[in-house]
């Protein structure tokens, strides 16, 4: 008898102290997070110092138009800069397809930029020098995909340092000497497949 009253009574307490803990849970002040913290579990923070490159031409993912490529004008698509890192010393601009068939194909090698470029023009070209590309001269050559659809793409760094390279270095150059330089880098990404 006197076994079930003890169990009883610690029952009872046990009750009483979850109440407790239950009511003191709801009256404590919440601290609101600003929605600006709140991040999915695959989304990363957003860093406001990424760089980004744009095009008015086409959208990422989307289909470059053949003025571009060499069924078409075979000019530069139009580029916009943005966030630019202020410690920025050069940018440097990759593009190419690594669909390619005997691997990937660079259509587009530039470095030693002006950080104050924010802006590309249609079939312009940045000052600095000009990489050599997978036909073998410098420039910019458009998209000429052999077969199928490829992707392209246009990927731009931001440098804390100007590359010791001239015209001509390869992107293999170019990418080895940038290598621990890289202060920030985005890529915009279109495709092509020719009728």
């Amino acid at each position: 008898m006197r076994t079930a009253w003890l169990l009883q009574g610690l029952g009872f307490l046990i009750l009483l102290i979850a109440v407790y803990f239950l009511l003191r849970e709801n009256t404590e002040p919440q601290t609101e997070i600003p929605n600006d913290m709140i991040t999915s579990a695959n989304e990363e923070p957003m860093n406001e110092e990424n760089i980004i490159i744009r095009s008015p031409a086409f959208r990422e993912g989307s289909a470059i138009p053949s003025k571009y490529t060499c069924d078409g004008e075979d000019i530069s698509p139009p580029l916009s800069i943005e966030n630019i890192p202020s410690d920025t010393v050069s940018l440097a601009l990759v593009v190419d397809d690594s669909d390619a068939p005997m691997g990937t194909w660079d259509h587009w090698v530039l470095f030693n930029i002006s950080p104050e470029t924010t802006k590309i023009g249609e079939g312009g070209k940045p000052q600095g020098p000009d990489g050599n590309t997978s036909w073998n001269k410098t420039g910019y050559g458009g998209p000429c995909p052999p077969d199928g659809e490829h992707r392209y793409f246009f990927k731009i760094y931001a440098l804390d340092t100007k590359l010791g390279l001239g015209d001509g270095a390869t992107k293999e150059e170019v990418l080895e000497a940038m290598k621990g330089h890289v202060l920030s880098e985005s890529e915009l990404m279109g495709v092509y497949k020719r009728i």
